[in-house]
Protein backbone atom coordinates (compact mmCIF):
# COMPACT_ATOMS: atom_id res chain seq x y z
CA UNK A 1 0.00 0.00 0.00
CA UNK A 2 1.82 3.50 -1.03
CA UNK A 3 2.01 5.47 1.72
CA UNK A 4 0.02 8.91 2.18
CA UNK A 5 2.29 12.29 2.22
CA UNK A 6 1.43 14.65 4.38
CA UNK A 7 1.91 18.01 3.49
CA UNK A 8 4.10 20.18 5.81
CA UNK A 9 1.15 21.66 7.99
CA UNK A 10 -0.73 18.81 7.71
CA UNK A 11 1.69 17.06 9.78
CA UNK A 12 2.37 20.18 12.32
CA UNK A 13 -0.95 20.40 12.64
CA UNK A 14 -1.31 16.56 13.45
CA UNK A 15 1.86 16.33 15.83
CA UNK A 16 0.35 19.46 17.52
CA UNK A 17 -3.43 17.73 18.03
CA UNK A 18 -1.79 15.02 19.67
CA UNK A 19 -2.50 14.89 23.50
CA UNK A 20 0.98 12.92 24.36
CA UNK A 21 3.64 14.53 22.27
CA UNK A 22 5.45 17.49 24.02
CA UNK A 23 8.41 19.44 23.93
CA UNK A 24 11.23 21.93 22.68
CA UNK A 25 12.63 23.53 19.91
CA UNK A 26 15.92 25.51 19.95
CA UNK A 27 17.11 26.15 16.83
CA UNK A 28 20.93 28.50 15.54
CA UNK A 29 22.18 29.92 12.80
CA UNK A 30 18.77 30.25 10.00
CA UNK A 31 15.98 31.63 11.99
CA UNK A 32 13.35 29.29 14.17
CA UNK A 33 12.18 28.14 10.57
CA UNK A 34 11.09 24.63 12.31
CA UNK A 35 8.83 26.33 15.22
CA UNK A 36 7.53 28.42 12.56
CA UNK A 37 5.50 25.59 10.96
CA UNK A 38 4.53 24.23 14.06
CA UNK A 39 3.25 27.92 15.46
CA UNK A 40 1.55 28.35 11.54
CA UNK A 41 -0.31 25.16 11.94
CA UNK A 42 -2.03 26.36 14.78
CA UNK A 43 -2.92 24.30 18.15
CA UNK A 44 0.96 24.94 19.24
CA UNK A 45 0.69 24.99 22.77
CA UNK A 46 -0.69 21.68 22.45
CA UNK A 47 2.96 21.08 21.56
CA UNK A 48 5.46 23.50 22.17
CA UNK A 49 7.04 23.61 25.93
CA UNK A 50 9.64 26.08 24.69
CA UNK A 51 11.60 27.46 21.73
CA UNK A 52 14.34 29.45 21.45
CA UNK A 53 17.35 30.82 19.71
CA UNK A 54 20.89 31.39 21.19
CA UNK A 55 22.79 33.35 18.40
CA UNK A 56 25.26 35.05 19.99
CA UNK A 57 28.20 33.02 20.67
CA UNK A 58 28.47 34.16 24.15
CA UNK A 59 25.00 33.41 24.76
CA UNK A 60 25.49 30.19 23.64
CA UNK A 61 28.14 28.94 25.53
CA UNK A 62 26.70 29.94 28.45
CA UNK A 63 24.09 27.51 27.95
CA UNK A 64 25.80 24.24 26.24
CA UNK A 65 29.16 25.10 27.20
CA UNK A 66 31.76 26.40 24.74
CA UNK A 67 33.22 24.42 21.42
CA UNK A 68 37.37 23.82 21.93
CA UNK A 69 37.07 23.43 18.34
CA UNK A 70 35.46 26.74 17.60
CA UNK A 71 32.72 25.15 15.07
CA UNK A 72 29.51 25.66 16.25
CA UNK A 73 28.01 23.81 13.20
CA UNK A 74 29.08 20.50 14.22
CA UNK A 75 27.89 17.30 15.30
CA UNK A 76 28.78 17.86 18.84
CA UNK A 77 27.02 21.10 18.99
CA UNK A 78 23.63 19.80 18.59
CA UNK A 79 23.97 16.66 20.91
CA UNK A 80 24.91 18.86 23.16
CA UNK A 81 21.85 21.02 22.62
CA UNK A 82 19.73 17.98 22.49
CA UNK A 83 21.59 16.86 26.07
CA UNK A 84 20.46 20.44 27.61
CA UNK A 85 17.18 20.81 26.17
CA UNK A 86 15.98 17.27 26.98
CA UNK A 87 16.97 17.02 31.04
CA UNK A 88 15.53 20.46 31.04
CA UNK A 89 12.56 18.87 30.16
CA UNK A 90 12.42 15.61 32.47
CA UNK A 91 13.73 17.72 35.13
CA UNK A 92 10.82 20.91 34.95
CA UNK A 93 8.04 18.84 33.70
CA UNK A 94 6.65 16.78 35.90
CA UNK A 95 3.27 15.75 38.12
CA UNK A 96 -0.26 14.89 36.83
CA UNK A 97 -0.69 17.43 34.28
CA UNK A 98 2.60 15.43 32.44
CA UNK A 99 2.52 11.70 33.18
CA UNK A 100 1.13 11.00 30.13
CA UNK A 101 3.09 13.08 27.75
CA UNK A 102 6.08 11.72 25.44
CA UNK A 103 8.65 14.46 25.87
CA UNK A 104 11.11 15.68 22.92
CA UNK A 105 13.63 17.71 22.17
CA UNK A 106 14.16 19.36 18.72
CA UNK A 107 17.67 20.71 18.16
CA UNK A 108 19.26 22.23 14.90
CA UNK A 109 22.49 24.23 14.42
CA UNK A 110 22.70 25.54 10.44
CA UNK A 111 24.79 27.35 8.29
CA UNK A 112 23.08 29.29 5.30
CA UNK A 113 24.43 31.08 2.70
CA UNK A 114 26.27 34.15 3.07
CA UNK A 115 25.92 37.71 1.89
CA UNK A 116 29.09 37.24 -0.47
CA UNK A 117 27.90 33.64 -1.07
CA UNK A 118 31.27 32.47 -0.09
CA UNK A 119 30.37 29.27 1.98
CA UNK A 120 29.66 26.13 1.83
CA UNK A 121 25.44 25.94 3.59
CA UNK A 122 25.00 23.35 5.75
CA UNK A 123 23.81 22.00 9.37
CA UNK A 124 22.89 19.21 11.69
CA UNK A 125 19.45 18.23 12.79
CA UNK A 126 18.66 15.98 15.38
CA UNK A 127 15.74 14.77 18.16
CA UNK A 128 15.74 13.19 21.58
CA UNK A 129 12.49 11.79 21.87
CA UNK A 130 10.70 8.83 24.13
CA UNK A 131 7.84 6.63 22.44
CA UNK A 132 6.29 6.18 25.69
CA UNK A 133 5.91 8.46 28.87
CA UNK A 134 8.29 7.97 31.25
CA UNK A 135 10.60 6.13 29.12
CA UNK A 136 14.28 5.89 28.04
CA UNK A 137 15.35 8.57 25.33
CA UNK A 138 15.68 7.65 21.50
CA UNK A 139 18.03 9.78 19.27
CA UNK A 140 17.88 10.69 15.61
CA UNK A 141 20.46 12.92 13.71
CA UNK A 142 21.45 13.86 10.76
CA UNK A 143 23.59 15.83 8.25
CA UNK A 144 22.19 17.97 5.90
CA UNK A 145 23.62 20.25 2.61
CA UNK A 146 21.73 23.19 1.55
CA UNK A 147 21.59 23.43 -2.65
CA UNK A 148 19.44 26.02 -3.12
CA UNK A 149 21.61 29.21 -4.14
CA UNK A 150 18.52 31.32 -2.05
CA UNK A 151 18.60 31.88 1.12
CA UNK A 152 15.25 32.13 1.85
CA UNK A 153 14.32 28.55 -0.17
CA UNK A 154 17.31 27.23 2.03
CA UNK A 155 15.27 28.45 5.73
CA UNK A 156 11.98 26.78 4.37
CA UNK A 157 13.80 23.74 3.34
CA UNK A 158 15.04 23.35 6.93
CA UNK A 159 11.79 24.23 8.09
CA UNK A 160 10.26 21.71 5.97
CA UNK A 161 12.42 19.41 6.86
CA UNK A 162 12.59 20.04 10.60
CA UNK A 163 9.01 19.41 10.75
CA UNK A 164 9.62 16.09 8.52
CA UNK A 165 12.13 14.86 11.33
CA UNK A 166 9.45 15.19 13.85
CA UNK A 167 6.83 13.34 12.52
CA UNK A 168 9.15 10.46 11.53
CA UNK A 169 10.48 10.06 14.77
CA UNK A 170 6.52 9.72 16.80
CA UNK A 171 5.11 8.04 13.63
CA UNK A 172 7.88 6.17 11.51
CA UNK A 173 10.03 4.99 14.07
CA UNK A 174 8.94 1.19 13.79
CA UNK A 175 9.83 1.45 10.00
CA UNK A 176 13.75 3.01 9.78
CA UNK A 177 13.40 3.02 5.82
CA UNK A 178 9.91 5.08 5.71
CA UNK A 179 11.20 7.27 8.31
CA UNK A 180 14.31 7.71 5.93
CA UNK A 181 12.20 8.66 2.92
CA UNK A 182 9.68 10.65 4.90
CA UNK A 183 12.29 13.08 5.68
CA UNK A 184 12.13 14.30 2.13
CA UNK A 185 8.36 14.36 1.63
CA UNK A 186 7.50 18.08 0.53
CA UNK A 187 10.95 19.06 -0.75
CA UNK A 188 11.83 19.65 -4.04
CA UNK A 189 14.38 17.01 -5.69
CA UNK A 190 18.02 18.82 -5.99
CA UNK A 191 17.32 21.17 -2.75
CA UNK A 192 19.06 18.84 0.05
CA UNK A 193 21.38 16.44 0.19
CA UNK A 194 21.15 14.37 3.84
CA UNK A 195 25.44 12.82 3.74
CA UNK A 196 24.73 10.71 7.11
CA UNK A 197 22.60 9.70 9.68
CA UNK A 198 22.35 8.20 13.46
CA UNK A 199 19.87 6.38 15.61
CA UNK A 200 19.55 4.81 18.81
CA UNK A 201 17.75 4.17 21.53
CA UNK A 202 15.19 1.47 22.82
CA UNK A 203 12.74 2.65 19.73
CA UNK A 204 15.58 1.18 17.10
CA UNK A 205 16.49 -2.28 18.83
CA UNK A 206 18.13 -3.82 15.93
CA UNK A 207 18.41 -1.35 13.61
CA UNK A 208 22.23 -1.22 11.63
CA UNK A 209 23.35 2.50 11.22
CA UNK A 210 25.62 1.25 8.42
CA UNK A 211 22.64 -0.24 6.38
CA UNK A 212 20.65 3.32 7.26
CA UNK A 213 23.51 5.43 5.57
CA UNK A 214 23.37 2.81 2.93
CA UNK A 215 19.73 3.48 2.21
CA UNK A 216 20.93 7.03 2.12
CA UNK A 217 22.88 6.25 -1.15
CA UNK A 218 20.38 4.00 -2.71
CA UNK A 219 17.36 6.62 -2.59
CA UNK A 220 20.10 9.29 -4.29
CA UNK A 221 19.76 11.52 -0.97
CA UNK A 222 23.52 10.88 -0.54
CA UNK A 223 26.44 9.98 -3.38
CA UNK A 224 28.83 8.08 -0.26
CA UNK A 225 28.86 7.45 3.23
CA UNK A 226 31.78 7.24 5.34
CA UNK A 227 32.80 5.14 8.29
CA UNK A 228 35.31 5.68 11.35
CA UNK A 229 37.10 2.10 12.39
CA UNK A 230 34.81 1.95 14.86
CA UNK A 231 31.53 1.74 12.04
CA UNK A 232 30.18 5.05 13.52
CA UNK A 233 29.33 7.11 10.27
CA UNK A 234 30.79 10.49 10.35
CA UNK A 235 30.83 13.83 8.27
CA UNK A 236 33.55 13.37 5.70
CA UNK A 237 34.87 16.92 5.99
CA UNK A 238 35.05 16.30 10.09
CA UNK A 239 37.67 13.15 8.77
CA UNK A 240 39.42 14.41 5.89
CA UNK A 241 39.36 18.25 6.50
CA UNK A 242 43.87 19.34 5.45
CA UNK A 243 44.68 15.73 5.97
CA UNK A 244 46.59 13.33 3.16
CA UNK A 245 44.42 11.09 2.00
CA UNK A 246 45.34 7.95 0.90
CA UNK A 247 42.30 5.52 -1.14
CA UNK A 248 42.00 1.86 -2.06
CA UNK A 249 39.25 1.52 -4.05
CA UNK A 250 37.54 -1.80 -3.97
CA UNK A 251 34.18 -2.98 -5.37
CA UNK A 252 31.94 -4.75 -2.51
CA UNK A 253 31.45 -7.72 -4.90
CA UNK A 254 34.75 -9.08 -4.79
CA UNK A 255 35.50 -12.19 -3.51
CA UNK A 256 39.23 -11.71 -2.16
CA UNK A 257 40.48 -9.30 0.04
CA UNK A 258 41.92 -6.07 -0.71
CA UNK A 259 45.98 -6.40 -1.02
CA UNK A 260 46.89 -4.75 1.85
CA UNK A 261 50.66 -5.35 0.50
CA UNK A 262 50.22 -3.51 -2.33
CA UNK A 263 47.89 -0.53 -0.65
CA UNK A 264 51.17 -0.68 1.85
CA UNK A 265 54.14 0.27 -0.86
CA UNK A 266 51.26 2.92 -2.20
CA UNK A 267 51.50 4.30 1.24
CA UNK A 268 54.95 4.73 1.37
CA UNK A 269 55.65 5.98 -1.99
CA UNK A 270 52.81 8.33 -1.22
CA UNK A 271 54.19 9.47 1.85
CA UNK A 272 57.69 10.37 0.40
CA UNK A 273 56.05 12.21 -2.29
CA UNK A 274 54.07 14.59 -0.40
CA UNK A 275 56.35 14.70 2.43
CA UNK A 276 53.22 13.51 4.45
CA UNK A 277 53.72 13.20 8.47
CA UNK A 278 52.11 10.36 10.20
CA UNK A 279 49.84 11.65 12.46
CA UNK A 280 48.08 14.08 9.41
CA UNK A 281 47.92 10.34 7.05
CA UNK A 282 43.84 9.26 6.39
CA UNK A 283 43.84 5.77 5.10
CA UNK A 284 40.48 5.23 3.77
CA UNK A 285 39.31 1.93 2.13
CA UNK A 286 36.63 3.00 -0.45
CA UNK A 287 33.62 0.01 -0.97
CA UNK A 288 32.56 0.51 -4.51
CA UNK A 289 28.79 0.10 -5.35
CA UNK A 290 29.86 0.23 -9.24
CA UNK A 291 29.19 -3.80 -9.56
CA UNK A 292 25.66 -3.49 -8.59
CA UNK A 293 24.63 -0.09 -10.28
CA UNK A 294 23.24 -0.11 -14.31
CA UNK A 295 24.58 1.80 -16.42
CA UNK A 296 22.60 4.84 -15.53
CA UNK A 297 23.55 4.61 -12.02
CA UNK A 298 20.52 3.32 -10.97
CA UNK A 299 20.04 1.59 -8.30
CA UNK A 300 18.23 -2.11 -8.53
CA UNK A 301 15.26 -2.96 -6.66
CA UNK A 302 16.94 -6.07 -5.31
CA UNK A 303 19.95 -4.87 -4.03
CA UNK A 304 21.70 -6.55 -1.65
CA UNK A 305 22.66 -3.99 1.11
CA UNK A 306 23.13 -6.43 4.23
CA UNK A 307 26.25 -7.88 2.12
CA UNK A 308 27.32 -4.36 1.11
CA UNK A 309 26.68 -3.07 4.92
CA UNK A 310 28.79 -6.94 5.94
CA UNK A 311 31.86 -5.73 3.08
CA UNK A 312 31.75 -2.08 5.11
CA UNK A 313 32.02 -3.51 8.45
CA UNK A 314 34.85 -5.86 7.67
CA UNK A 315 37.00 -3.36 6.07
CA UNK A 316 36.24 -1.17 9.13
CA UNK A 317 37.85 -3.65 11.55
CA UNK A 318 41.16 -2.99 9.44
CA UNK A 319 41.32 0.05 11.20
CA UNK A 320 41.18 2.34 8.39
CA UNK A 321 38.52 4.64 7.74
CA UNK A 322 35.67 3.03 4.47
CA UNK A 323 34.06 4.86 2.13
CA UNK A 324 30.69 3.47 0.23
CA UNK A 325 30.02 5.28 -2.59
CA UNK A 326 28.32 4.99 -6.18
CA UNK A 327 31.55 7.22 -7.90
CA UNK A 328 32.27 4.77 -10.77
CA UNK A 329 35.00 7.01 -12.33
CA UNK A 330 38.22 8.78 -10.45
CA UNK A 331 37.10 12.23 -11.27
CA UNK A 332 34.01 11.86 -9.54
CA UNK A 333 35.82 10.59 -6.55
CA UNK A 334 38.54 13.79 -6.51
CA UNK A 335 35.86 16.14 -6.50
CA UNK A 336 33.86 14.63 -3.72
CA UNK A 337 37.03 14.62 -1.51
CA UNK A 338 38.16 18.33 -3.02
CA UNK A 339 34.73 19.23 -1.43
CA UNK A 340 36.17 17.93 1.94
CA UNK A 341 39.51 20.10 1.61
CA UNK A 342 41.55 17.67 1.53
CA UNK A 343 45.76 18.73 1.62
CA UNK A 344 46.61 16.18 -1.09
CA UNK A 345 45.34 12.81 -2.40
CA UNK A 346 46.56 9.44 -3.43
CA UNK A 347 44.65 6.72 -5.44
CA UNK A 348 45.32 3.68 -5.57
CA UNK A 349 44.12 2.01 -8.92
CA UNK A 350 44.56 -0.80 -11.48
CA UNK A 351 46.16 -0.36 -14.43
CA UNK A 352 43.08 -1.89 -16.19
CA UNK A 353 40.94 1.04 -15.17
CA UNK A 354 43.80 3.73 -16.70
CA UNK A 355 43.87 1.43 -20.01
CA UNK A 356 40.12 1.86 -20.17
CA UNK A 357 40.23 5.96 -20.09
CA UNK A 358 42.82 6.42 -22.34
CA UNK A 359 41.52 4.45 -25.02
CA UNK A 360 39.28 6.41 -27.37
CA UNK A 361 37.79 3.37 -28.85
CA UNK A 362 35.89 3.55 -25.56
CA UNK A 363 34.16 6.16 -25.84
CA UNK A 364 31.90 8.44 -28.42
CA UNK A 365 32.74 11.40 -30.68
CA UNK A 366 34.29 13.69 -27.91
CA UNK A 367 36.49 11.49 -26.45
CA UNK A 368 38.94 14.62 -26.15
CA UNK A 369 36.42 16.63 -24.18
CA UNK A 370 35.78 14.12 -22.11
CA UNK A 371 39.35 13.44 -21.46
CA UNK A 372 40.52 16.68 -20.76
CA UNK A 373 37.44 16.90 -18.21
CA UNK A 374 38.23 13.97 -16.56
CA UNK A 375 42.16 15.07 -16.38
CA UNK A 376 41.15 18.04 -15.31
CA UNK A 377 38.68 16.99 -12.37
CA UNK A 378 41.22 14.36 -11.11
CA UNK A 379 44.55 16.33 -10.93
CA UNK A 380 43.78 19.93 -10.56
CA UNK A 381 43.46 19.07 -7.00
CA UNK A 382 46.71 17.99 -5.65
CA UNK A 383 45.89 14.24 -6.43
CA UNK A 384 48.19 11.70 -7.27
CA UNK A 385 47.54 8.29 -8.87
CA UNK A 386 49.00 5.36 -7.74
CA UNK A 387 48.82 2.22 -10.14
CA UNK A 388 48.88 -1.38 -9.44
CA UNK A 389 50.65 -3.75 -12.01
CA UNK A 390 48.38 -7.04 -12.87
CA UNK A 391 49.50 -10.08 -14.50
CA UNK A 392 47.59 -10.31 -18.08
CA UNK A 393 46.96 -13.61 -18.15
CA UNK A 394 46.67 -14.44 -21.92
CA UNK A 395 50.31 -13.34 -22.44
CA UNK A 396 51.52 -14.23 -19.07
CA UNK A 397 52.87 -10.56 -18.95
CA UNK A 398 52.77 -8.06 -15.98
CA UNK A 399 51.37 -4.46 -17.41
CA UNK A 400 52.23 -1.58 -16.15
CA UNK A 401 52.33 2.20 -17.28
CA UNK A 402 55.89 1.18 -19.49
CA UNK A 403 53.68 -1.04 -21.82
CA UNK A 404 50.02 -0.50 -20.88
CA UNK A 405 47.90 -0.10 -24.24
CA UNK A 406 47.15 3.54 -25.38
CA UNK A 407 45.22 4.86 -28.67
CA UNK A 408 47.50 7.65 -30.03
CA UNK A 409 45.36 10.31 -29.21
CA UNK A 410 46.00 9.95 -26.15
CA UNK A 411 49.09 8.89 -25.70
CA UNK A 412 50.49 12.71 -25.27
CA UNK A 413 48.76 13.67 -22.54
CA UNK A 414 49.33 10.05 -20.67
CA UNK A 415 52.78 11.03 -21.14
CA UNK A 416 52.55 14.45 -19.51
CA UNK A 417 50.88 12.86 -16.25
CA UNK A 418 53.45 10.08 -16.21
CA UNK A 419 56.73 12.80 -16.40
CA UNK A 420 54.70 14.98 -13.94
CA UNK A 421 54.41 12.15 -11.33
CA UNK A 422 50.76 12.68 -11.20
CA UNK A 423 50.81 9.05 -12.68
CA UNK A 424 53.05 6.34 -11.33
CA UNK A 425 53.85 3.02 -10.84
CA UNK A 426 53.43 1.27 -7.55
CA UNK A 427 57.22 -0.39 -7.17
CA UNK A 428 59.37 -2.87 -5.32
CA UNK A 429 56.09 -5.12 -5.47
CA UNK A 430 56.45 -9.06 -4.72
CA UNK A 431 55.47 -11.64 -7.78
CA UNK A 432 52.96 -12.57 -5.46
CA UNK A 433 50.81 -9.26 -5.23
CA UNK A 434 50.77 -9.05 -9.10
CA UNK A 435 49.04 -12.24 -9.33
CA UNK A 436 46.39 -11.33 -6.48
CA UNK A 437 45.88 -8.25 -7.97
Amino acid sequence: MEREILDTKRKALKINLDPNIYGTFAEIGAGQEVARNFFTAGAASGTVAKTMSAYDMTFSDAIYGAEASGRYVSQNRLLRMLDHEFGLLTERLNGEKYDSRTFFAFANTVTTLNYKRTNDPHGWIGIRFQTEAGGSPNEIFFHVRLLDTDVYMQQKVLGIIGVNLVYAAFYHNSDPKTMIESLADNLTIGSVEIDLISVKGPAFPDVNNILLNLYLIMKDFSTAAIFDSDAHPRQAKDLLYKKDVMILRTKYGQKSKPNFSMLNKAVEQFVRAEHVAQENLAVLIEVLLTNVLTDENETPDDIDLEAVAKRAEEMCETGNLVLVSNFTRHNRLAKYLDRCRAKSVGLTTNINNLKFVFNSNNFGENYAGQLLSYVNDMFSRNTRLFAYPFLDKKTNEVITTANMPITPDAKPLFDFLLTNGYITDIRDYEEDDVKTV
